[in-house]
């Protein structure tokens, strides 16, 4: 693992999929789950580090972490 952490995650309970849901909205498509809030964090963070593997596989652009960001 590369803990390329830096990005901001949302994670919230969904009810239709009885799970933790953890997502990275500065990553297209990067999210997770998890039975707890701790299991969807840690999956979390491996899926962060594969998204960003593939994305410099495919030369694709990786965004720079921008820390928090405003949702309202």
């Amino acid at each position: 693992m590369k803990n390329n952490h830096k990005y901001e995650i949302i994670i919230y309970w969904s009810k239709e999929d009885t799970a933790y849901i953890a997502e990275v909205p500065e990553l297209a498509g990067c999210m997770a789950d998890g039975s707890t809030y701790r299991k969807a964090l840690s999956n979390v963070e491996l899926i962060i580090d594969e998204w960003i593997e593939t994305a410099k596989l495919k030369g694709r652009n990786i965004p720079v972490p921008k820390g928090k960001l405003i949702y309202a």
